[in-house]
């Protein structure tokens, strides 16, 4: 299609540089059958694409995925994980984001816990909910900097308490020292019933409450997240073995 400069320009400047672009890449030829009416819908449902695309690629790229190309689509070796299809397929449409439910992946080390919180992560990015992945060791690491700066800590807190999903990989890994907890305790609060938290780790349900302290911190944290939450079995089946990369 054919457009003068100064329609380009206005076009651009407006910020409908996929539609400017479909509409030029249409092809006059092919096109010829159509109306204007058709052609337009045409650009339009192209723009649509790619805009969608280029909001869900940043919205991937800002959630800091361990693994950016994770995806549910691509699990392996579900039978031999002893891992539902059902459970894996009923999360694709990410209600339990719309629902505020979190999910836990636990198993062995290597059984690719990280690898299906990311992929859950990047399913939320494509339905546009905004994410964000975090190792527990970072994540403390942020918090003990945080100290240095004014209300540091509270803009943390703040700031990870927003993310419609969050990503926490190496729940428990080790167990938190007392100011940490209370940060913890703070941070499952404040996402408790207004977003969804996904949890990577090694230890069953039955070992939080000694790891995480076995006081009130303990009962506190984990009455915010268990009653609320679907639980992924990853196993003993070691996917670094036989799937490098997971």
């Amino acid at each position: 299609m054919r457009l003068d400069e100064q329609t380009r320009h206005q076009l651009r400047d407006m910020g409908c540089a996929e539609l400017l672009d479909a509409l030029l890449n249409q092809d006059d030829d092919a096109c010829a059958a159509l109306n204007a009416e058709q052609r337009i819908r045409l650009a339009v449902d192209e723009a649509h694409a790619a805009f969608t695309d280029k909001r869900i690629g940043g919205l991937a790229r800002r959630a800091r995925l361990r693994y950016p190309q994770a995806d549910l689509r691509t699990l392996d070796m579900l039978d031999e994980r002893g891992i539902s299809r059902e459970l894996i397929a009923s999360l694709a449409d990410c209600s339990w984001v719309a629902r505020h439910r979190n999910i836990v992946a636990q198993g062995y080390c290597g059984s690719g816990k990280s690898w299906i919180i990311c992929a859950l992560a990047r399913q939320a990015c494509r339905n546009r909910y905004r994410a964000r992945y975090t190792r527990i060791p970072d994540l403390e690491e942020e918090w003990l900097q945080a100290a240095d700066k004014p209300q540091g800590r509270s803009k943390l807190l703040k700031r990870y308490s927003a993310y419609t999903v969050l990503a926490l990989d190496e729940w428990l890994f080790d167990p938190p020292e007392e100011r940490f907890r209370a940060f913890l305790f703070e941070l499952m609060e404040r996402r408790h019933d207004t977003g969804s938290t996904l949890f990577a780790t090694q230890y069953p349900q039955k070992d939080w409450h000694q790891r995480l302290g076995g006081g009130t911190h303990a009962d506190a944290i984990m009455d915010r997240i268990v009653h609320n939450t679907t639980w992924i079995e990853t196993g003993d089946w070691n996917m670094r073995e036989h799937t490098p990369g997971k």
